[in-house]
């Protein structure tokens, strides 16, 4: 698909810029039709069967939300009706075009139902981003977190955002519900907008895209023959790649939302910096945990209940969360894996954990997350399956292993040692506090940046040019 890769994104990005700021400010609602039609054009490039689908979801929500808000006041059960009806069709087409196959093809283990059609759909990008914007839409509405939007093409330059359109972060309308109707978009804005996007496609090029060839290198070598060193090398690399990846994009989504006057919320904040679990996920992908605490976590009760629907509550929101991510059970586990541990900590870990050294509650919190990880890249695309994931597990334990290290591991860990560094410090706070603290103070360190931001990008180009594929991981959930 075209815009699986970065090329694409280069050569839409200035032409919409372009011609949403031909558009004079005051006419705010033409600047909303520039969006939404560069948006469904930016979307149909790549699936132009699937831009119907968009539009169907976008057109069923928005009739939902004009109910919700005419019944809300004087006849709520007209009102709760058109909100179960977008719940049912929003996440009816999500479960048929992503999990169909996977529950069709799990049916067919059972006798006499091995001759159920699968119908090897091709899973609409984005889908899952949003889907979930749409319905955040019908449920502010009802809970009254937002008012209801009269203006079709405004609700649908909401949905159809092209800076996150498809891989997020997922942007619930009662963030952003004032921007649609008046926004402003200034210099310095814009300006922060460009550094933030730079800091993202720099993360993506240079750091998650090496990290994933190493990845890729270590976990193409046969069970047998690899090391613990090997193993250890290689899901670190994947841990340091999915940050750089997925953090990268939504840094550049950010940045662009800048640019033309949308303030998103931030979707990471330096989570291998987490000292439990808990942390960890207040820091990882804030926009999903926030969208399953406010619309499903807090009106199952959340934690103003017994324990156990408390816990009950935290198995179906990670149940979900594992689900949501993609159509496989490597995914199932990797959500209940979570709720595990998150159980676990809220029931008494928590409390013992803050006796001990934030060094040790450091490597406690990675050591669960690479593990996670592992779980969660053990799907056909990458390791083959569960079994295949555990094999590798076994690897970085010694368990069929060709021996602990090897000539080529210590070539590898010297040739990529100050890589690995620039990594360790780049998931910390450090980098930006200290650019942001020369920023303010040196003119002349301000004039380097502006000269680092158009290096970054002509590199960035020539990267572009010189590899053949350049996927973001969260474009296929």
């Amino acid at each position: 698909m075209v815009f699986s890769s970065l090329e694409f994104l280069f050569l839409f990005i200035p032409v919409t810029l372009i011609m949403y700021f031909l558009v004079p400010p005051k006419f705010l609602k033409w600047r909303n039709l520039v969006l939404f039609v560069t948006s469904l054009i930016f979307y149909g490039w790549g699936e132009p069967l699937y831009v119907f689908l968009m539009l169907f979801t976008i057109f069923v929500d928005y009739i939902c939300g004009y109910f919700v808000d005419k019944y809300k006041e004087a006849e709520i059960k007209k009102a709760k009706f058109a909100l179960i009806a977008s719940i049912i069709i929003n996440i009816g087409l999500l479960g048929f075009f992503k999990y169909y196959d996977f529950f069709i093809s799990n049916l067919r283990v059972i006798p006499g139902l091995g001759n159920l059609p699968l119908l090897g759909l091709e899973l609409p990008i984005g889908i899952s981003f949003y889907t979930f914007q749409a319905l955040s839409y019908v449920f502010d509405v009802y809970k009254r977190d937002a008012k209801v939007q009269t203006n079709f093409v405004s609700f649908g330059s909401y949905v159809t955002l092209f800076p996150q359109l498809i891989a997020g972060p997922i942007v619930r309308y009662q963030d952003v519900d004032d921007m649609l109707r008046e926004r402003k978009e200034t210099v310095a804005l814009a300006a922060s907008g460009v550094r933030t996007f730079m800091a993202g496609l720099a993360k993506k090029i240079f750091l998650a895209n090496i990290a994933g060839q190493m990845w890729k290198t270590f976990s193409s070598v046969p069970v047998g023959q690899r090391t613990v060193a090997g193993a250890w090398i290689g899901i670190i690399c994947y841990t340091f790649q999915i940050y750089f990846d997925f953090s990268g994009y939504s840094d550049m989504a950010i940045g662009l939302g800048k640019i033309i006057g949308f303030k998103f919320l931030e979707n990471f904040n330096y989570p291998y910096i987490s000292k439990s679990i808990t942390e960890f996920w207040r820091r990882w992908h804030m926009s999903l945990s926030t969208w399953f605490r406010d619309y499903v976590y807090i009106p199952l009760g959340g934690s103003r209940c017994s324990p156990a629907k408390n816990y009950r509550n935290i198995l179906i929101v990670w149940f979900l969360t594992g689900f949501w991510h993609g159509a496989s059970w490597n995914f199932i586990i990797w959500g209940l894996y979570y709720c595990v541990l998150l159980i676990i900590e809220k029931a008494f870990l928590l409390k013992r954990l803050e006796k001990i050294p934030a060094f040790f509650r450091h490597v406690y919190t990675m050591f669960f997350v690479i593990f996670g990880w592992l779980l969660f890249v053990s799907e056909p695309q990458y390791l083959g399956n569960i079994g295949n994931g555990m094999a590798y597990l076994g690897n970085m334990f010694g368990v069929g292993t060709s021996a602990g290290v090897s000539q080529g591991d210590i070539y590898d860990i010297t040739r990529n040692f100050i890589f690995f560094i620039i990594m360790a410090i780049a998931v910390t706070p450090l980098p930006k506090k200290l650019f942001y603290k020369l920023y303010e103070k040196s003119n002349i360190f301000r004039y380097a940046a502006y000269a680092g931001g158009v290096v970054v990008l002509i590199l960035g180009v020539a990267y572009l040019v010189d590899s053949s594929y350049n996927p973001f991981l969260y474009f296929r959930f």
